[in-house]
């Protein structure tokens, strides 16, 4: 059986145009595709300009600062001071992200390796969404007649 039609009832755009008016041009479509070379690319320009900041930034920041770090002492030009402080901090923060992608891929592998050893045959575990599943009753085969 097929639900009835509602052939009466008639949906309008919300900004108020029927779809019909064909003075609104389609925007156009990419001549080529974007490549990875091509991201390389301009990942490699993007790069650059920020290497070309970094390097007026250290310049600039030329004066000497005196630096302690575990019983080390020494001077630093101040950029390069600052620089190295950015680079440790943004490091601190990249290890418990890279630990926790690490622990994610090697629970995938488990799982995959797990599901790999399965039996094909036997009991399904329940599900765990929380709702209850009920068999369908099984239908009589058609037979001769």
């Amino acid at each position: 059986m097929t639900a009835p039609r509602n052939n009466h009832v008639r949906f309008f755009p919300l900004d108020g145009h029927d779809g019909t008016d064909v003075s609104r041009p389609m925007p156009p479509q990419p001549a080529v595709k974007r490549s990875r070379v091509g991201g390389l690319w301009v990942a490699a320009v993007v790069f650059a300009v920020v290497l070309l900041l970094l390097l007026i930034f250290v310049l600039q920041n030329g004066q000497r600062a005196e630096v302690s770090f575990l019983g080390v002492h020494g001077t630093l030009p101040m950029g390069v001071a600052l620089l190295l402080a950015a680079v440790s901090g943004v490091l601190l923060v990249a290890l418990p992200g890279t630990a926790r992608i690490v622990q994610l891929r090697m629970l995938g592998r488990r799982r995959v390796t797990q599901e790999a050893g399965a039996p094909e045959s036997g009991p399904t575990p329940p599900p765990t969404t929380g709702i209850a599943s009920v068999p369908l009753p099984r239908r009589p085969e058609n037979q001769d007649g």
